[in-house]
């Protein structure tokens, strides 16, 4: 047998062993891509409730109804989210909370996320 013969031999057992192990992997890269995928989801949901903590604590803070404020609210991040308002003389604040479901795999547990924003209430 020649070298070159040898060689071939086992070069296609290595890519069949590759092919095994990228096989194997394949599922963990998955799960590790769905992870990434939901963490990606939470921040996204986290930004909107930010942003809406900000607008509605800026109306509250102006005067606005605060039937009003929490429509305001929910029309801006997800129905479920519970909005806390508390308004006095000198201070008005905003916190919103949500749990976020990955939208694959809503038995999957939730991931609480909260956002707040406060603002000085205006005469």
């Amino acid at each position: 047998m020649t070298r070159s013969a040898s060689n071939r031999g086992s070069r296609s057992a290595s890519r069949g062993s590759v092919t095994a192990e990228t096989a194997a992997m394949l599922p963990a890269l998955m799960i590790v891509l769905a992870a990434a995928l939901w963490a990606i989801h939470a921040v996204t949901v986290h930004l909107e409730c930010v942003d809406a903590a900000r607008t509605a604590a800026r109306a509250a803070a102006r005067g606005e109804p605060l039937d009003q404020v929490r429509a305001l609210v929910h029309s801006a991040v997800r129905p479920s989210a519970l909005v806390d308002i508390t308004r006095n003389a000198d201070q008005t604040s905003v916190k919103i909370s949500v749990d976020v479901r990955p939208p694959w795999g809503p038995a999957l547990p939730a991931v609480p996320v909260t956002a707040s924003a406060t603002a000085t209430t205006e005469p």
